[in-house]
Parts: structure tokens; sequence; C-alpha cells
């Protein structure tokens, strides 16, 4: 008898401990998305503003270290001229950077 009153007494404790637990999952998730996630997305974005605000006589690194500066723009490709009478063709996701003026 004594050992069906400590089980009982013991239950309700049991039960609001997984509910701590779930809370507590749910914030370290919640915390990763902000710390983690959030930031990544907010980089991509700019990434891609970047890349589509590319323009003729831009001057660029790519992302091997490549200096140049576009001659040419297309839809998926760029052609930078690296050196006199050498140019490259580059898909635009190669470009790392614009250089500063």
């Amino acid at each position: 008898m004594v050992y069906l009153a400590a089980f009982a007494l013991q239950a309700p404790a049991t039960q609001q401990g997984g509910a701590g637990s779930m809370i507590m999952m749910f914030l370290l998730l919640a915390v990763f998305w902000i710390i983690l996630i959030v930031p990544q997305r907010r980089q991509q974005k700019k990434r891609l503003e970047m890349l589509n605000a590319l323009k003729k006589g831009d001057k660029v690194i790519t992302v091997g270290g490549i200096h140049g500066e576009i001659t040419e723009l297309g839809e998926e490709d760029i052609r930078l001229r690296i050196a006199d009478k050498v140019e490259i063709k580059l898909t635009r996701g190669s470009v790392s950077r614009v250089k500063g003026e």
C-alpha cells in the first residue's frame, strides 16, 4: 500500500518533467534558428542582390581570386577582362565581390 502511494506521488512529477523537456527542446531549437539560420539567409540574400546588380564595367574579384573587369553580361554568364586582350567566360556565381573604387 505504501508503495502505491509513493508511485502515485511520483507520476505527476514525471509528466511535468517531460513537458519541461519539450519546452527546453523548442527553446533550444529557436535559439539555434536565430543564431545560425537567420544570418545565413541574410547573407544569401545580400549575395544574390550583389550578383543581380552586376553591370558592364564593374571591377570584380572571383571566388578563385581572379581580378578583372566585366565586359559582357548574360543571364548566367559574364565575360571578364583580366589583362589586355585576355578575356575569360565565367558564371555569375563565381563572382565573390565587387571591388570598391
